[in-house]
């Protein structure tokens, strides 16, 4: 005995639905630090238009967003506020690396400046480049998107081993920093 349903009637799975809303309201939280945050910029200039792909409302608090988006160099005494603001964005949350400094330090293979913001966030998406083009940051967040849409369901147990799992990295012991005396003067 088959159950008709009515013209307007649609079915689907929860989950499918949870993932379409996420994938198509991206708020990214920028922070950019170098020449790669010019490029995140023009990416939301009226040429690229990345209102087109859901992800247009760059938010400066962490509480809104739900996409982190690092661009450019990190250095070390900026990470404690790195690992504060992505802590405090609310589950489920997505970060891109944008930028061969922000990926691996780029040309700056120095002691004050993070070789991979991977090691103390975990990253979705990598854009390589120096500095990336408009374009690659777009091909990522579509990348993004589809990785949104193909997530399964979070419950029970897989939650906490995900949230464990990133608040651990999260929570990685920053190395100490001694500046010499003689610097100091």
């Amino acid at each position: 005995m088959a159950l008709e349903l009515p013209e307007n009637v649609v079915v689907s799975k929860l989950d499918s639905l949870a993932n379409w809303c996420r994938k198509n309201s991206l708020w990214p939280m920028p922070f950019a630090t170098a020449c790669c945050g010019i490029e995140l910029m023009a990416t939301g200039a009226s040429k690229h238009d990345l209102a087109r792909f859901g992800a247009e409302v760059f938010r400066f608090s962490p509480r809104q967003c739900d996409l982190m988006i690092v661009a450019g160099r990190v250095v070390m005494k900026m990470l404690p506020v790195l690992q504060r603001i992505w802590q405090q964005m609310h589950e489920p949350k997505w970060c891109i690396s944008m930028g061969a400094c922000a990926s691996t330090g780029g040309v700056f293979d120095t002691y004050s400046v993070v070789q991979g913001i991977d090691r103390f966030i975990p990253v979705d998406m990598y854009i390589p480049g120096c500095p990336p083009r408009p374009e690659q940051l777009i091909q990522a967040i579509i990348d993004l998107q589809d990785k949104i849409q193909n997530e399964g369901t979070i419950t029970g147990e897989e939650f906490e081993l995900k949230s464990r799992q990133a608040t651990k990295r999260a929570l990685i012991e920053l190395p100490v920093i001694q500046t010499p005396v003689h610097l100091l003067r």
